[in-house]
């Protein structure tokens, strides 16, 4: 029986986790896509380009998505970009388009088409405004080939989901002329204290994603060396940016800023279990249940108006919530009778399903479906409280908006939770964040 207070469980260890990413993958859910290497160089040319054409090839025979590769610019014409899902700009370098040939790639994009720069893809047509917002930032220098740690900061995302909180890595490190950080959704960035010459004081992003003017566009600092394309790492990484920018995948990618962290992956310091079961946490920074039916509270302190974030993902068939506006108490039943959630379920009717505000209100569900990633991948919810009113979306798309009438309950002040219901239930859960806003007026 599917009920309020159903729950979440999710099995551990990343063979699973990596498993559930493969599997979906083999069955070539992009089939019927197209992309468009485009590796045409007016300035310096990378030796690595011919390993990243195989590379990007071998990804789509993987993948179930076709390749082609040109360095003729005569590719660009609204015509022949129709047939494309994205283009991907493979270490291009200086003007590499005319104006006619611009013109065509603007109103593809602007028309829903996907991007994906590789490296020097930021050192392109500095002279052209559309792609400098496209790409998210312009190439100002690098230091020698070097090993980096990158700070992954973003588990959901396609590109960045099968790695770890760091990843050790060797390449050229771009700096770049501006941060994108304020345009762009930051996915993973350098530590510069690993590394010498890094010139952006400490917030050194070096892969992002953004949805720009109608398309969809994905950036990768790495890839100069021929190595980066047979290490199955990178391979995985670009894989996942081509997905998203072709729509195979779903994340959100609007910009994200003052957060801060409720759960990292480290640490359940100011958490409390309710109920029966226990979430566990494993290396790889995922919370796991077992047991229930219960919830796992943040009890350091309640919010009033706040923006909070977290990301999961189902094996199946799952059932589990994210609670918000309830009073503290040891009893889940408490957060179900006093307080609103926010459902994770595949398969109920439309207000118990996911998206929904339990019991209360349906989400949108054309919206809803066109912005939910299958079981096996992980997804991304915001939870906006503000006032009486609470808002949902899903990988950035908004898919609920539910104003509180109930005298007996409340949002202006309560506490936040996620739901564990039992074994025969798998939800896995990364990176709960919150940013607290301005109070509206009662």
């Amino acid at each position: 029986m599917r009920s309020t207070g159903r729950l979440t469980t999710v099995v551990v260890g990343a063979a699973l986790l990596l498993g559930c990413m493969a599997g979906p993958a083999a069955a070539h859910p992009a089939e019927g896509k197209r992309v468009l290497v485009f590796s045409k160089t007016a300035g310096f040319r990378h030796d690595s380009i011919p390993e990243g054409i195989a590379a990007v090839r071998d990804l789509g025979a993987g993948g179930g998505f076709a390749v082609d590769a040109t360095e003729d610019p005569g590719a660009f014409t609204a015509k022949n970009l129709r047939r494309y899902d994205a283009v991907v700009f493979l270490s291009t370098t200086g003007d590499v388009l005319d104006n006619a040939q611009q013109r065509a790639f603007e109103d593809y994009i602007r028309h829903g088409g996907g991007y994906v720069g590789v490296h020097a893809a930021a050192d392109t047509e500095y002279d052209w405004a559309f792609y400098g917002g496209l790409a998210g930032a312009y190439f100002q220098s690098h230091p020698a080939i070097q090993p980096a740690t990158v700070d992954v900061e973003d588990h959901a995302h396609p590109a960045t989901s099968d790695l770890g909180r760091t990843w050790e890595r060797t390449d050229e490190w771009y700096n770049y002329r501006s941060n994108p950080r304020e345009r762009a959704h930051v996915l993973a960035s350098l530590d510069e204290s690993s590394y010498t010459g890094g010139t952006m004081n400490g917030d050194h992003p070096i892969a992002w994603c953004q949805d720009y003017q109608g398309g969809r566009a994905f950036y990768t600092g790495g890839g100069h060396t021929k190595e980066s394309y047979a290490e199955p790492a990178f391979r995985q990484h670009l894989l996942g940016g081509i997905r998203w920018a072709i729509g195979d995948a779903q994340a959100d990618c609007r910009p994200e800023n003052g957060y801060r962290p409720l759960f990292d992956g480290t640490s359940l310091d100011g958490w409390r279990q309710a109920g029966p079961g226990s979430f566990t946490l494993s290396e790889d920074g995922t919370l796991t249940s077992t047991g229930g039916m219960g919830m796992l509270w943040y009890a350091d302190r309640s919010f009033g108006a706040y923006s909070l974030k977290l990301d999961w993902k189902m094996a199946g068939d799952d059932n589990s919530g994210v609670f918000v506006g309830f009073p503290p108490s040891d009893d889940p039943w408490s957060a179900v009778n006093n307080g609103y959630e926010i459902q994770i379920d595949a398969t109920d009717v439309p207000d118990k399903t996911t998206g929904s505000v339990y019991g209360f209100r349906s989400a949108d569900l054309k919206k809803r479906d066109q912005a939910l990633n299958p079981p096996g991948q992980w997804n991304t919810y915001e939870v906006r409280v503000e006032g009486e009113r609470l808002r949902v979306w899903l990988n950035g798309v908004k898919i609920n908006d539910f104003t509180n009438t109930d005298p007996a309950r409340s949002l202006r002040d309560g506490h936040v939770g996620i739901q564990n219901h039992g074994a025969d239930d798998q939800v896995s859960f990364r990176d709960i964040r919150i940013k607290e806003l301005p109070a509206k007026g009662r």
